[in-house]
């Protein structure tokens, strides 16, 4: 499902199971699951299922980089194995990027996106973290 920023940048949410091999709107892939194995331009972060990633510190650069392409127009894909918890807190983490406060990043995904996005309390608060982690590398 296509996500439309406030800034009016656009992001597509996915699961495994809406994996498309031949998709030729999409520019990039952000992956929260090594099973995605794509074959097209993308990045993946290391992030156990219901949990956090590994690295806070590259998942937020990758997350920031990821939406800079949306920013310009491409279509980026972010995707996990459901499509819900991860992905989720990935398009909460970007709606802080278009300019939302983090307070409100996780409802309004829920809103836009799906109402189960963001699973746990532990990604709820991860998105606030996020925005804490972006300011001090734009710093």
């Amino acid at each position: 499902m296509i996500v439309t920023f406030p800034d009016g940048s656009r992001v597509r949410g996915s699961s495994l199971a809406a994996r498309r091999i031949d998709d030729r709107e999409r520019s990039y892939g952000l992956y929260l699951d090594s099973r995605w194995q794509p074959t097209w331009d993308s990045d993946l972060i290391e992030w156990q299922d219901f949990g956090l990633p590994a690295d806070e510190v590259s998942a937020a650069r990758l997350i920031r980089a990821a939406f800079g392409r949306a920013r310009r127009g491409e279509l980026v894909e972010v995707g996990c194995a459901g499509g819900l918890g991860r992905t989720g807190t990935v398009l909460a983490c970007m709606a802080v990027l278009s300019g939302m406060p983090a307070a409100e990043a996780v409802p309004w995904v829920r809103l836009a996106y799906d109402t189960r996005a963001v699973e746990t309390r532990e990604q709820e608060r991860w998105v606030e973290r996020f925005a804490e982690l972006v300011e001090r590398l734009e710093r």
